[in-house]
């Protein structure tokens, strides 16, 4: 029998508060949209006249801002200012409000991090977070190291698929799978967005920034209410807590009057506090490795030298490389192979879940979380709760996907069925091939109280509205085939209902709940009609068989043959789909 992990029980060890300023990944990891018209290289020479172009198009929202002098503005005035579509326009806004910064208090977050779906145009962006917002959209991934040696090049990953010998050598996928070894760590991305934020921050501060009042200064200074939105870039508070706002964190504007303004602070003294304050790379890193090893920098961005940003990569384990910086805020699930993992919301450090490298397996995680990345998983089944903010599925090949989330993105898999409840259009990226959506189909008791806590709604699933943005995502620095550009993005296809079937999860599974609190006992989305009628022709034709089976005259050896025969089918079955090694993996628990 296949080795089964044992689900944890017990809560992650805790550590002493450190409180300390870091990068923040959830910008580059979520809100990069492969739209050319949003990406501007030239740094502020585009991006100052936009700016205040937004100002001349905003609209003032003082109830729901963080200063009376903030000003926001809608898709409408998005679309004009950039000259894009109405719904891409709407895109920009439901994506900024997926990657905002959450403190965890509806008076110190942007309103739009807890607006509901239908209030997000109302709202509109403040003009400093889509600025920031727009800046970034010019980063690029960081380039995979290169194999070094011939048993790398026949490590192909994750196994033989029908599409081998079909895509070009160049495609993403087929280099990610050659060099699945290689690909860069957590560790190596998140330094590659310190070394970046590190280069480009003058002008990052230079398009917040305002003159300042004295007269014949030509010095730029930031106002504490403009300084605040940096926060959408950096993260201060103790490691694997909530943010805090940026302000309790500089000496500039501590312990000032809420009454009275704190008086605006020199940019160029705020951009050294912040390149001083910052941790270092090395601490999310568990070696360093050197420019020999790693090669040259990559060419894809010329601003950032890589050469001391590369580190290793676990190659076993549920633990990447055995070091507490890579669960920060987030917990890795890693390397599963033919058995099934539980994780509860006791399991779960911090509010965000990686699935990476997992085959043929099942991954249920029955946890609220923010976040979620499930990356290079092959003839797997994974459940994840409840999202709240954004699920990133990418290079996978025959996953089932069952999630209830705010936003789901697909990029470079392979015939994989997503399980959606959604309340945005699920984004489909890069090169996918024959993919499938359906309704939501499942439930366990604690889904619903899981939904409520992290914000998603029942009462909205846009799980049959895939929108398809392109072949090609311009901040991946993988090389791609010529003419690829040309070649319109393959979106996904609705399941038939009649192949559609609920997904039964274990009632004992995460069961914790008090007797007096309320259990989710059925699937908290609706299912489309054609669906439903599906699911209950299923039951129908399952209660008259059972019927039949009770009515049927039959001697008691024949009775006890009929059993048998139907035990033996039953467990053929069980070996045959592989189910076999569940059964026992929870059966262990």
């Amino acid at each position: 029998m296949d080795e089964c992990v044992e689900p944890s029980t017990s809560s992650p060890p805790t550590a002493p508060p450190t409180f300390s300023l870091h990068i923040r990944r959830e910008p580059f990891e979520y809100g990069l949209l492969p739209i050319s018209k949003l990406i501007f290289t030239d740094g502020t020479s585009t991006l100052a006249p936009l700016r205040d172009k937004f100002f001349q198009l905003s609209f003032n929202k003082d109830s729901f801002s963080l200063s009376s002098s903030s000003l926001r503005i809608d898709a409408s005035g998005i679309s004009q200012a950039l000259e894009i579509s109405i719904e891409n326009a709407h895109l920009v806004l439901d994506t900024l409000a997926t990657v905002l910064p959450d403190y965890g208090d509806v008076g110190l977050s942007d309103p739009l991090v807890y607006a509901k779906p239908d209030e997000i145009d109302k709202i509109g962006a403040n003009v400093c977070d889509l600025i920031l917002f727009l800046y970034i959209q010019s980063y690029k991934k960081l380039l995979p190291r290169p194999h070094k040696d011939s048993a790398s090049i026949a490590d192909v990953w994750p196994s033989t698929s029908v599409f081998d010998g079909y895509l070009c050598a160049l495609s993403p996928l087929q280099f990610v799978r050659t060099n699945r070894r290689f690909m860069p760590s957590q560790a190596d991305e998140e330094a590659h967005q310190l070394s970046y934020l590190q280069k480009h921050l003058p002008n990052m501060l230079a398009l917040l920034a305002q003159p300042a009042e004295a007269e014949d200064d030509e010095a730029m200074v930031l106002s504490v209410d403009r300084f605040e939105h940096l926060g959408f870039l950096f993260h201060y508070g103790e490691i694997g807590s909530a943010t805090m706002p940026l302000s309790q964190a500089v000496p500039f504007f501590a312990n000032s009057d809420p009454d009275m303004p704190a008086v605006p602070v020199l940019a160029s003294l705020i951009h050294d506090w912040l390149l001083q304050s910052l941790s270092p790379a090395s601490e999310f890193s568990p070696e360093k490795v050197s420019a020999k090893e790693n090669g040259p920098p990559s060419a894809s961005d010329p601003d950032v030298t890589m050469a001391d940003a590369c580190t290793g990569i676990s190659k076993s384990g549920t633990t990447p490389c055995g070091n507490a910086a890579y669960s920060r805020d987030q917990t890795f699930v890693e390397g599963i192979s033919k058995a099934s993992v539980i994780k509860q919301a006791a399991d779960i450090r911090g509010c965000s879940v990686k699935v990476w490298n997992c085959h043929e397996s099942v991954i249920y995680i029955l946890a609220p979380l923010r976040y979620a990345v499930v990356y290079g998983c092959s003839d797997a089944t994974i459940i994840l709760g409840a999202i709240g903010k954004a699920l990133r599925v990418e290079h996978c090949e025959r996953v089932h996907v069952i999630t209830a989330a705010k936003r789901i993105y697909i990029a470079n898999c392979r015939e994989c069925t997503f399980f959606l409840g959604v309340n945005q259009r699920p984004l489909i990226l890069g090169d996918n091939h024959k993919l499938q959506v359906a309704p939501y189909n499942t439930y366990y008791t604690q889904l619903g109280q899981h939904m409520t806590q992290i914000g998603v709604d029942p009462n909205i699933n846009r799980w049959d509205e895939p929108l398809a943005l392109g072949m090609i995502d311009p901040h991946d620095s993988l090389s791609h085939p010529a003419g690829v550009s040309d070649v319109q993005a393959e979106s996904a296809s609705c399941l038939e209902p009649d192949n559609f079937m609920t997904f039964v999860i274990p009632r004992s599974l995460g069961d914790n709940m008090p007797e007096t609190e309320k259990r989710l006992e059925h699937n908290p989305f609706r299912l489309p009609v054609a669906y439903e009628a599906s699911q209950k022709k299923k039951s129908m034709v399952l209660n008259e068989i059972k019927q039949a089976l009770i009515e049927a005259q039959l001697e008691e050896n024949r009775k006890r043959e009929l059993n048998s025969a139907l035990h033996v089918y039953f467990k053929e079955w069980l070996y045959a789909s592989g189910n076999i090694r569940q059964l026992y993996c929870l059966q262990g628990d």
